[in-house]
């Protein structure tokens, strides 16, 4: 009589837990429906004027500004630019970590939007017109918009939640640090101890309404290599007093072109090497002594982009041996894999599924752009999923791509993210909590 008791107790604690669940997820909708006026109004303020990495001084402002308002322990200036915000419940339980990057790309912007953004600021010696051409404006205002509902539930919160809005994912100016690794460097990890990470990214050619998700890589580790061709220089009207470096880049260029498509067993994971600048010459009867080529590597797997260093290294210096000429190369590692945890992903399945709906929640392919979001999936168990930004109905072939002066976002997909995140957070915190009392 007594197990029988218990199994009942144990079936009525799980329905009134399911209940529960059921009636704060339709609260969080409530919530978000109410904040999305405002969630916008953020979104095109940053929109309109945004800030390059390292740089987001104003963005930031606001950002902590707002935490502040809402109760929420601030750091400032964590990662040169970067803000983070702590949310303590009063329920012992793990520290989730959610992170929105915040900085701008060098694009001039042509979207004819009401709130396009006409700012101009300094990059690299130079002056470039800004644009928010990867979506970080919603990113922001989707976080801000989650940290006002949390702030609501800190009664409800078993554990705490961590804020991590992270300047220069983009990639710093040159000479200096910045993006998620220096903020790891500096401790955004610790006190509290992060126990797993969740990040987002809109995405415009997923539609409106739609969670794409990946276990394992994601997205592409990325690599930067510059290789100095360096020969000899000559008339142009007199090839045969020269070492050729316009020539012998020609042939490296071509034969990178062969360790994708002949050196890699494509079977296993993508890659992919691209030569993007040709540097060299200043006159067209000269030919020059050095000749510089720049350009990325991508890969989903160590091995491969080990072996894809390798190859590079050794394509382009006996290449240029061939000709007499030296070239020196050097590659710098960008970012990692985007990895997510298979358990954590699988856990928080279901979540995706009650937000979006069964049909709404897709498994990608891994794709080979990158995101530094991936130095973090490093250090504590890490996701990261793809949020849908065009409109319904869109072919998604017609959509402008990020980091292109037409990027536009349909504003409607921004609530979805913050259900998510918020719904994410409170069940993993459910789920950490029956850990605990079994064990």
């Amino acid at each position: 009589m007594k197990k029988l008791f218990f199994v009942a107790s144990i079936l009525v604690m799980q329905i009134y837990g399911l209940a529960q669940t059921k009636n704060l997820a339709e609260q969080i909708h409530s919530a978000a429906i109410k904040l999305e006026p405002k969630m916008i109004s953020w979104r095109r303020d940053f929109h309109t004027h945004p800030e390059l990495g390292n740089r987001e001084f104003r963005t930031a402002k606001i950002i902590a500004d707002h935490l502040r308002s809402l109760g929420i322990d601030v750091k400032e200036g964590v990662g040169k630019t970067g803000v983070v915000g702590v949310l303590k419940g009063t329920k012992p339980g793990p520290c989730i970590g959610l992170r929105a990057d915040i900085d701008a790309l060098p694009i001039l912007e042509r979207t004819g939007l009401p709130f396009a953004s006409k700012e101009k600021a300094q990059y690299n010696g130079q002056e470039v017109p800004v644009m928010h051409a990867c979506g970080h404006d919603t990113h922001i205002a989707i976080m801000m918009t989650v940290a006002e509902i949390l702030s609501t539930y800190k009664n409800d919160l078993a554990g705490s939640v961590k804020f991590v809005f992270q300047p220069a994912e983009e990639g710093p100016p040159e000479g200096e640090e910045g993006g998620a690794a220096l903020m790891i460097k500096e401790g955004v990890l610790d006190n509290p101890k992060v126990d797993v990470m969740l990040g987002l990214h809109i995405n415009s050619q997923t539609e409106v309404g739609v969670i794409k998700y990946r276990a394992g890589g994601m997205m592409a580790a990325s690599d930067w290599f510059t290789i100095k061709v360096k020969g000899k220089g000559s008339h142009g009207s007199q090839p045969w007093m020269a070492i050729d470096p316009v020539v012998v880049s020609a042939q490296i260029i071509n034969n990178l072109q062969t360790i994708v498509s002949r050196q890699v067993d494509l079977t296993k994971n993508p890659a992919v090497v691209s030569v993007c600048i040709v540097n060299g010459g200043v006159r067209a009867n000269i030919i020059p002594e050095e000749v510089v080529l720049t350009g990325t590597i991508r890969t989903l797997d160590g091995e491969t982009q080990k072996q894809i260093k390798e190859n590079i290294i050794s394509m382009a210096t006996k290449t240029a041996e061939a000709s007499n000429a030296k070239a020196d190369v050097t590659i710098d590692n960008k970012t990692s894999v985007t990895y997510n945890d298979p358990t954590l992903v699988a856990s928080m399945l279901p979540t995706f599924k009650k937000v979006a709906g069964d049909a709404n929640v897709i498994q990608m392919n891994p794709v080979t752009g990158a995101e530094d979001f991936s130095f973090f999936g490093e250090k504590v168990p890490s996701m990261f999923f793809y949020l849908g930004g065009m409109k319904k109905g869109q072919d998604p072939a017609t959509a402008f791509p990020h980091h292109t002066a037409d990027f536009v976002i349909d504003e409607s997909g921004l609530r979805l993210g913050v259900e998510t995140f918020c719904n994410l957070v409170f069940d993993y915190m459910n789920q950490a909590t029956k850990k605990a009392v079994k064990k």
